[in-house]
């Protein structure tokens, strides 16, 4: 498949997500400075998700500017990410009313997690499908680093499991962050900047 048509339906699906996300947003109760910040929550819940999703896209963007074509193995393990995304409205407002909530929590690292698995293995895919793309093979995606904010996520369900419950939460930010940070810092290394 070309990655032209893929990537166009890839934003679309993407598009769709952030706009359900955003709509699931209550209104304050007040119009007031402390009305809104009675949201925190909820807001800190949707800035977590629409990084993930925001970085999801900016990754694939550049990732599918050195490929032309995409195989099936690639085509399905997206399709399986497009459905756990999908789901990532309804279980961010679920934690974000619920942020004390064990199972809220849980299913939220869940998704995370499964996001980010996803995507590494189709960004495998990819790697494997590709073996003779000079500019795809000099990008350094099998660094060790990339798996860093995975294993924040699994300090966050220690955490939640034992001393905090809001520690999927709060490892969640920290893992997105980081995991720009490190797409960011590898992307420059390939540069050669």
């Amino acid at each position: 498949m070309e990655t032209n048509r893929f990537e166009t339906f890839f934003d679309a699906i993407i598009a769709i997500i952030i706009t359900i996300l955003v709509l699931k947003l209550p209104q304050p109760a007040s119009p007031t400075l402390e009305g809104f910040l009675e949201l925190n929550t909820i807001y800190i819940a949707y800035i977590i998700t629409f990084l993930i999703l925001y970085n999801i896209w900016y990754s694939n963007h550049n990732l599918f500017q050195l490929v032309e074509n995409i195989d099936n193995t690639t085509v399905w393990i997206y399709g399986a990410m497009i459905f756990v995304i999908s789901l990532l409205p309804y279980f961010t407002i679920w934690l974000a009313k619920n942020i004390y909530s064990v199972p809220a929590e849980t299913m939220f690292g869940v998704l995370f997690i499964l996001t980010h698995i996803l995507y590494t293995l189709a960004t495998h895919a990819i790697y494997r499908s590709n073996p003779y793309n000079e500019q795809l093979q000099l990008t350094d995606f099998d660094s060790r680093i990339n798996h860093a904010p995975g294993v924040i996520i699994i300090i966050g369900f220690i955490l939640t499991y034992t001393v905090y419950i809001p520690g999927i939460y709060i490892c969640c930010l920290i893992s997105i962050i980081m995991w720009i940070f490190i797409e960011r810092i590898l992307r420059r290394g390939d540069d050669g900047n």
